[in-house]
């Protein structure tokens, strides 16, 4: 067993916006707790983190990076992630691996749309938050940037400690009342934090407030149930490259971020009587063992390597374990300690603590590894991942690679959750989606690179979605003879659109409703019935592009006793929900998303008027730190396919963007009727 306890664990997720230094921030934290001898350099590809041959090749971090160090009796796993927004995905990925999240903004350039979604997301998953304030020692105007950060997030962020002279050092206003700072008296700092923990604590609240003392010691309890309800979100002030801050931020990190057992239980859930109940997991050694994976990855090495995060009982060597529902137990043959690349294979990991397993296939991310004794069904909540809207198609360089495209896609998305493949009848394309052009740039190097699959790539046409917008009826008879038994079948039915169908928003693709009475169709063929529709919800019903947000109510139909088989009813199901759809008012519709751009802000007017011509609706623009400024827009789908090169021209190379589904809308009427007019439908007879 490991040296050290459960409760001697803290599990950090250093998150954040792109340059802001997490990757030095990690680097000297590992220096200040004797990790390591000297912090390397990111310029030079010499830190523990950020250091892989994807990174330096991008020059970006592109995954999560897991290290460690031992300092003061603790073990502290820090877990490095990109800050960039395409992949941002890897860094929410990690969320229920950790009981705090660490949020890194830069002193110099202020809050970027990457802080404000990852902030949404850890208080979405209930997750304790300090924000660290880096590049303290190049800041120009600390108090604005203390402004900003309360008015975006709320007053309960109160700093625990101050920069001082001019960021060459901080000093503790938690703990201690007295001193000056370069945000002023350190009193006003003091009294602020200690108000808002002493809260969690009616007795303490009256001696604060009657004019006694608090002692630190005192304020342990209330200031970890204030972490953990979010009542407090910390901020310190460090300057990575300097150090100034970084040994009092890793006192405060043993010192006051929650334990496995004692942060927030993460969100597990499983079925039980057709409700879904929740798990949560105990954090003690001796229970069942349940074990999340939250990352893989491939180590040239080791193999396929899983990362997981053991949340009660604890794995080792030669175990037996479950994997999700499977029934059949996998045995364990290596368990690794994480440190960055260099993983050492140890006897077992402890719960609350982060390990890696190598060589089994059947795991994959999102897999729950468990023992007898707990719900085989158990599953993580899932994350509030975002959709992947930029996509390329795809087509296989040669025939050596069509034979593998399929298998290596499927590896690359299963390791990643904004990611997805996409076949798109009406193109008949082949559309791989993620969150931006450098996300797809490196998933493609990854299929050349680990898969040996190239390919040749082309951006694709519109993802139109078809959708009505009434309600109507159908009904057709399929009938066949040809010698001995026949087909017959006959179908009745009504749609209607769901809530939610014309923006492209309903909960799902259809609801199918049986409103047949007296045997008019034996149950035994709804099913068949509802396989024909589905044919049609995957390839269209006026233009050949999926369709979406339907009710279907089977009312009546006819069968025969000896004619009548599941493939007349498909076939009857099939035509006579084409037909409804064809009276039900169809549209097309075409994706929107939600834009944001950052950008000098010299450049706003003619990115604006860009925008116009694109047929998008600018919802407003704020100024931000650095001369930049940020534009938000509503815009189609359609007319960003060239957008990064056009913003990278008009800025210089300065501009970023960012986009998310928003909704669909009906799509232009010159567009809709050319599509429906190529587009030859098919009224299946056989």
């Amino acid at each position: 067993m490991p040296a050290y306890t459960t409760s001697q664990i803290r599990n950090i997720a250093v998150v954040g916006a792109g340059a802001t230094g997490k990757t030095t921030l990690v680097e000297a934290l590992l220096v200040a707790g004797g990790a390591i001898p000297k912090a390397g350099r990111v310029e030079d590809g010499t830190t523990q983190a950020g250091s892989d041959a994807m990174s330096k090749h991008f020059g970006t971090t592109i995954d999560s990076t897991i290290v460690h160090l031992d300092y003061a009796g603790a073990r502290v796993n820090l877990i490095d992630t990109p800050g960039s927004l395409d992949f941002i995905g890897a860094a929410i990925s990690v969320f229920p691996a950790v009981e705090t999240i660490m949020l890194v903004i830069d002193a110099t350039a202020g809050i970027h749309t990457a802080t404000r979604r990852l902030m949404a997301v850890a208080k979405e998953r209930n997750l304790p938050t300090m924000i660290v304030v880096n590049k303290v020692d190049e800041a120009e105007d600390e108090e604005l940037l203390l402004a900003a950060i309360q008015e975006e997030f709320g007053e309960i962020c109160k700093p625990i400690d101050l920069p001082t002279e001019h960021g060459k050092g901080v000093v503790d206003c938690f703990a201690n009342e007295s001193g000056k700072s370069d945000l002023g008296d350190v009193k006003s700092f003091h009294d602020g934090v200690v108000d808002q923990v002493v809260e969690m604590d009616e007795s303490l609240m009256e001696q604060f407030l009657g004019g006694e003392g608090v002692s630190a010691e005192r304020m342990h309890a209330p200031f970890e149930k204030a972490l953990r309800e979010r009542h407090l979100i910390p901020i310190c002030f460090v300057s990575a490259r300097t150090g100034a801050g970084v040994g009092e931020l890793l006192k405060d990190i043993i010192s006051l971020c929650p334990s496995p057992g004692e942060g927030n239980p993460r969100p597990f859930e499983h079925q039980e009587s057709g409700q879904t109940k929740v798990f949560a997991a105990t954090m003690k050694d001796s229970d069942p063992l349940v074990a999340h994976v939250f990352k893989m990855t491939t180590d040239p090495f080791a193999g396929r390597l899983a990362f997981f995060k053991v949340h009660q009982g604890s794995v080792g060597h030669g175990d037996n374990v479950k994997l999700g529902t499977n029934a059949k137990a996998v045995r364990v043959a290596h368990v690794y300690s994480v440190m960055a690349n260099h993983h050492k294979e140890t006897d077992r990991v402890i719960a609350g603590d982060i390990g890696a397993v190598s060589k089994i296939e059947e795991i994959h991310a999102g897999t729950v590894v468990h023992a007898d004794g707990v719900p085989a069904d158990l599953a993580l909540r899932p994350l509030p991942q975002p959709r992947p809207m930029f996509g390329l198609a795809l087509e296989a360089a040669n025939r050596a690679a069509e034979t593998k495209l399929g298998e290596a896609l499927h590896k690359l998305t299963a390791e990643d959750a904004t990611l997805a493949i996409e076949h798109v009848t009406a193109t008949k394309e082949l559309v791989f989606r993620g969150l931006g052009e450098l996300h797809l740039r490196v998933k493609l190097h990854m299929l050349k690179e680990r898969f040996g699959v190239e390919v040749t790539t082309h951006p694709p046409k519109v993802a139109y979605r078809e959708a009505i917008t009434a309600k109507a009826e159908g009904h057709y008879r399929h009938k066949k003879q040809s010698g001995g038994a026949g087909q017959f079948g006959e179908v009745f039915l009504r749609v209607e659109p769901m809530e939610g169908a014309r923006d492209g928003t309903a909960a799902a693709d259809m609801d199918f409703v049986d409103d047949t009475f007296g045997g008019s169709v034996p149950k035994q063929y709804l099913p068949a019935i509802e396989k024909g529709i589905r044919q049609v919800l995957g390839e269209g019903a006026i233009a050949g592009y999926p369709l979406g947000g339907v009710r279907v109510m089977v009312y009546d139909g006819k069968y025969h006793p000896v004619d009548s088989k599941e493939v007349a009813f498909t076939i009857a199901g099939r035509n006579a929900f084409i037909e409804a759809i064809k009276k039900a008012r169809p549209v097309l519709l075409e994706p929107f998303v939600n834009l944001e751009i950052t950008a000098p802000a010299a450049n706003i007017g003619t990115i604006v008027a860009d925008l116009s011509g694109r047929r998008s609706r600018v919802q407003g623009t704020d100024t931000i730190s650095g001369g930049l400024a940020i534009i938000r827009a509503i815009a189609p789908m359609s007319e960003l396919t060239t957008y990064a090169g056009t913003l990278k021209s008009i800025t210089g190379g300065v501009g970023t963007y960012s986009m998310e589904f928003a909704h669909s809308e009906p799509a232009p009427a010159a567009i809709q009727a050319e599509r429906v007019a190529a587009y030859k439908p098919q009224m299946q007879e056989a």
